[in-house]
């Protein structure tokens, strides 16, 4: 863990779009797709400390699916030995969401785990309210001790899809007058279905590819279209600084696969 590694690693997973039928577009299990990132987590040898769910749990209209996502959450917690910590995104439902553990109270609070505060923001309605803002200045004006990763389901800039363009965070300049000077050290975001990282205000930006569908850049200026490409990612933050990678959970067969040499030392491949 990041104590022994220095590194604090978060598994970001987004866009689930779970149906009460189970099956999105009679193709997509968002609750097994959500089961499948802790397989690879397990199988790699992956040791999170915290995993963060950024919004649309699920598929607009489909409240009943909440029940399996708290109880595919609460296995994810155990079988990782981390802390599984959700917001809420447009498709979400606020009152269906209570279910969800960490929601009861509501869909806004502060995490501590290992040393960073993990805070949980409210975007559903695409923007965040001035409820929220107050909370949170109040809440950053004592720093963490490694610092605060925000969360939330609408990233704070445009994609660079020409349909996305307009679908970031509607009032991203009032989040970011809040954040400005303070301990952020990462925003995690959704929503676009893809992957992007960027540098906002010099805070970095990850908005985490979908577990339930990805889209391509080339589908058109008026266009948008979803591939069954599952992805998530991976984030490190370190003392001098944070990277994301994006995992895809979908295999394509190897062109090659060749064996390494291990030593005390160093690793080479094989040529």
């Amino acid at each position: 863990m990041s104590r022994d590694t220095g590194r604090f690693t978060v598994l970001h997973v987004s866009d689930l779009h779970a149906t009460e039928s189970g099956l999105l577009y009679d193709a997509v299990d968002g609750v097994g797709r959500l089961e499948r990132v802790a397989d690879y987590a397990l199988a790699t040898g992956i040791t999170p400390e915290a995993v963060v769910v950024t919004g649309d749990l699920i598929e607009r209209g489909n409240p009943g699916a909440y029940r399996a996502i708290a109880a595919a959450c609460e296995r994810l917690q155990d079988r990782l030995a981390a802390p599984v910590l959700t917001v809420l995104g447009n498709h979400d439902d606020a009152i269906a969401a209570r279910m969800l553990p960490g929601h009861t109270g509501g869909h806004t609070a502060s995490h501590f785990v290992d040393g960073f505060r993990v805070v949980r923001l409210d975007s559903r309605t695409g923007s965040i309210d001035a409820d929220q803002l107050g909370w949170l200045a109040r809440e950053l004006t004592e720093p963490a001790e490694r610092g605060t990763i925000i969360a939330l389901h609408h990233a704070p800039l445009g994609s660079p899809l020409p349909t996305l363009r307009r679908q970031g965070l509607r009032n991203a300049e009032a989040l970011l007058d809040v954040l400005d000077g303070m301990d952020v050290r990462a925003i995690l975001a959704g929503h676009f279905h893809h992957g992007l990282s960027a540098s906002v205000r010099g805070i970095p930006v990850f908005v985490g590819p979908s577990l339930a569908y990805h889209q391509v850049m080339n589908a058109g200026p008026d266009a948008v279209a979803g591939h069954d490409s599952p992805m998530f990612s991976l984030v490190q933050f370190t003392g001098e600084g944070v990277s994301a990678s994006a995992i895809a959970l979908h295999s394509p067969e190897p062109l090659f696969t060749q064996p390494i040499i291990r030593s005390a030392q160093k690793a080479t491949h094989v040529s």
